[in-house]
């Protein structure tokens, strides 16, 4: 009897201790939040499920918040973040200089932070990942010069908010400027649109060819959905196709209209390698551990270097489709030619 007791005994602190250890377990799961400034074009729709399947995957307990495009919502998403006691907030910023205050919150209580994707007017962030931006901005506008080198050039860039916008315009205009002076191109207007709005691109585009009498050549147009934008004001007037126009994101419709000979081409930026790498970074920097691969990055807006991983970006044409985007199984055939008729594509 006596014997069953100790048993029984031994066996109650057998259970205590596993329960314990599984606590211990759970307490020491990094916790990363994650506060996203938008989910209305597709691409960020991408980096969301990718962001949480890689954080599944890898067992990290990962909190989304979206702001819709509201700085204040942001702040306060950012504010509930830090009170469930995560281990690293990482940030796509609606506003590149109001999000430096949300940077500071979050350092004064210890919170590494990332910037993702769009870059925060801080010299506090732990680490600023995204894909080549600079190199985006050259490239549209590389390509643009090359298919069109002489005529009328619209330049539609993105959110005054959102310092992409500002980068890619300055890319784009030092690719094109000594085209400018040699009088090969005109920009005949340009212009920000407020959260790179589908709706206000239409809107500025069909301004555009109504003040030039439809005498443009070239859109260049900074990413996919202001690119859908244009596209609906070309058809409205039966120029879609005919006028060259650029984009980013490589968005399934942005794909669709290439495919159909609409929108000329788009940047693609593989969106899995971007989310992961930001992961596991997060997780390197709750762990103190160093950031290696990082090199510094030099923030013009406000003159300080800040510690960068930049990936990757690829042009993407009708010529390209299946090498690109079908090959690296980003983007389904089927749909991609789906509005274009079967004799008419190309081959798998």
């Amino acid at each position: 009897m006596e014997s069953m007791k100790r048993l029984l005994i031994l066996f109650f602190f057998a259970l205590l201790f596993i329960g314990c250890a599984k606590e211990r377990q759970q307490e020491k799961r990094i916790k990363i939040g994650f506060s996203m400034a938008t989910l209305k074009e597709e691409r960020w729709q991408r980096d969301k499920k990718a962001f949480e399947e890689y954080c599944q995957q890898v067992g990290v307990d990962c909190r989304i918040t979206v702001a819709n495009n509201d700085a204040g919502r942001q702040a306060n998403d950012v504010e509930n973040l830090l009170t469930q006691g995560i281990d690293v907030l990482v940030i796509a910023p609606h506003d590149a200089v109001q999000a430096a205050t949300l940077v500071e919150k979050a350092k004064s209580q210890g919170v590494p932070v990332i910037s993702y994707d769009r870059l925060i007017h801080s010299d506090k962030i732990d680490l600023y990942i995204s894909h080549q931006v600079p190199v985006i901005g050259r490239k549209i506008a590389e390509y643009a010069l090359e298919k069109v080198p002489k005529g009328n050039y619209v330049m539609v860039y993105g959110g005054f908010t959102d310092n992409n916008a500002h980068i890619l315009k300055r890319e784009q205009m030092a690719v094109l400027q000594p085209a400018i002076e040699r009088k090969d191109i005109k920009i005949v207007a340009e212009q920000f649109i407020n959260d790179w709005k589908r709706e206000e691109a239409l809107k500025f585009a069909e301004n555009a060819l109504t003040q030039t009498n439809d005498d443009i050549q070239a859109f260049v147009v900074s990413n996919d959905g202001m690119a859908s934008g244009v596209i609906a004001a070309l058809e409205k007037r039966g120029l879609a196709g005919k006028i060259l126009v650029t984009g980013q994101d490589a968005e399934i419709s942005a794909l669709q209209s290439i495919a159909e000979g609409k929108q000329t081409m788009t940047i693609y930026k593989p969106i899995i390698p971007l989310a992961q790498g930001a992961i596991n970074a997060a997780i390197r920097l709750a762990k103190k551990e160093p950031l290696t691969e990082a090199k510094p990055f030099f923030n013009e807006t406000i003159q300080k270097e800040i510690p960068a991983i930049l990936l990757e970006v690829y042009v993407v044409d009708k010529s390209n489709l299946m090498e690109t985007v079908i090959k690296d199984g980003y983007a389904d055939y089927e749909r991609v030619y789906e509005n274009v008729p079967i004799e008419q594509r190309p081959k798998r």
